[in-house]
């Protein structure tokens, strides 16, 4: 009866060991199925001498003339491109609520300087603290500026005016120099028809 029992513990303990790594995973080849996609190697982003790409460097960089994945034109433009931004065209189709988004963050990032009547007579200058005044929007010289230039001086800043690249997102960009040429008496939304669609629908051109 003894015997029985101490086999019996045997065979349980045997079981009880068997289940308890049943979770564990080894890396034999032999038990395991394409072990190098289930193990797959780390790679160093600066090694060298991978066997796989052209220049044997693990990190490649961007194909030429590729944009990443989130990003909008004309992101892949440089400073100096100031006859590519000239040229620039609003990439949105707007409606009046995204052009009346554009004049409240003009108010917000643009007015103190500006002046919310776009006349150079902002807050700052009216207290004294510029020794020159801010441009006036509504100058014909600045009328004759093309959505694209503002989008230049936006990203880059401009004279004294520093870049408010990330202060305005691409879209609140397009929005603000679409309301900038509204009031400039211009097109509105900078080379783009308005659209009669409430802003949610608001979506780059197809073109």
């Amino acid at each position: 009866m003894k015997k029985q029992y101490f086999i019996t513990a045997i065979v349980a303990g045997a079981a009880l060991i068997s289940a308890c790594n049943s979770g564990y995973t080894r890396r034999d080849p032999g038990r395991t199925y394409a072990p190098d996609m289930t193990y797959s190697q780390a790679y160093d982003a600066y090694t060298r001498n991978n066997g796989i790409t052209p220049d044997s460097m693990v990190s490649q960089p961007p194909v030429s003339g590729t944009i990443a994945r989130g990003q909008a034109l004309p992101n892949h433009l440089k400073e100096e491109d100031t006859a590519a931004y000239k040229a620039l065209t609003n990439p949105y189709v707007l409606s009046e609520a995204d052009i009346d988004e554009g004049r409240r963050l003009f108010d917000i990032h643009c007015g103190i300087c500006h002046g919310t009547e776009l006349d150079g007579n902002g807050p700052l200058y009216a207290s004294g603290k510029f020794a020159a005044m801010p441009a006036n929007l509504k100058d014909p010289k600045f009328v004759a500026y093309t959505g694209g230039q503002i989008y230049h001086a936006i990203i880059y800043g401009k004279n004294m005016m520093g870049s408010y690249a990330s202060q305005l997102d691409e879209h609140q960009r397009w929005k603000v120099i679409a309301y900038i040429k509204k009031v400039q008496g211009g097109d509105a939304a900078g080379s783009t028809e308005t659209a009669a669609a409430p802003a949610a629908e608001s979506t780059p051109n197809e073109s």
